[in-house]
């Protein structure tokens, strides 16, 4: 029996707003969009090209987003970080760096940032 990763879910209070935010700022593309599910919900799947785990976005009217800081994230990889920061930046996104003095670390450390989406999930950037 093959059994593989297909998706993660998250609610989002905006869709349109949270498609924009994770295809111009994480290169993700839709796949797909249902107004409505069975439930009820608006729903859009994403996918970043050459990968093949998917984002499921879900908006329900009249459902607040709410879960504890730090709770989820999700995760992306890139060629070069410095790079994608910059192109960031670029975006005026506010981006958490570990460490702090990062231009330099980065040299010969490790990389890692992370990012916010709208509705308060983090993103965590990694390099390949």
């Amino acid at each position: 029996m093959k059994v593989t990763f297909d998706h993660t879910r998250i609610r989002v209070s905006d869709l349109e707003q949270s498609i924009n935010w994770y295809c111009k700022t994480c290169g993700f593309e839709v796949l797909k969009r249902t107004d409505k599910s069975p439930s009820g919900n608006q729903l859009a799947h994403l996918q970043i090209p050459n990968s093949h785990h998917k984002l499921e976005l879900t908006y329900s009217p009249g459902f607040k987003v709410e879960f504890p800081e730090d709770l989820i994230h999700t995760c992306i990889r890139v060629d070069d970080l410095i790079g994608y920061c910059h192109y960031l930046e670029s975006l005026d996104l506010k981006i958490d760096l570990w460490p702090s003095n990062w231009k330099e670390q980065f040299i010969h450390g490790k990389k890692m940032a992370f990012i916010t989406d709208p509705d308060g999930y983090e993103v965590e950037i990694l390099e390949h």
